[in-house]
């Protein structure tokens, strides 16, 4: 099983309402394909800033050919819409993960 990580970089003012749209656009649509699945958003708090917060989106994946087809399929349109929603205002970067035990 891969977990599919993206940790974003929210402005502060903005936070807020960056969670309020994971929770209520972004998750429901990643997971309506069914290739990604148990999506959850977590704060992160070992990198703390005055004037910024940073969440940790992750999701499981059976194999990477199921998160190459989100991606397709999916994960770019959402990525649009994020850009649109909040601009230059949170910066996100992807780590794949492989659960081993």
């Amino acid at each position: 099983m891969l977990i599919y990580n993206t940790t974003y970089h929210v402005e502060l003012d903005d936070a807020r309402n960056f969670v309020i749209w994971l929770h209520e656009c972004y998750l429901p649509q990643a997971e309506q394909s069914g290739e990604l699945r148990n999506g959850r958003i977590l704060r992160i708090l070992s990198h703390m800033e005055q004037d910024s917060e940073c969440f940790s989106v992750q999701f499981e994946a059976d194999d990477s050919a199921a998160l190459h087809r989100w991606h397709t399929h999916t994960g770019g349109r959402l990525n649009e819409e994020l850009m649109k929603v909040f601009k230059d205002k949170v910066l996100g970067f992807p780590t794949l993960m492989e659960v081993i035990q």
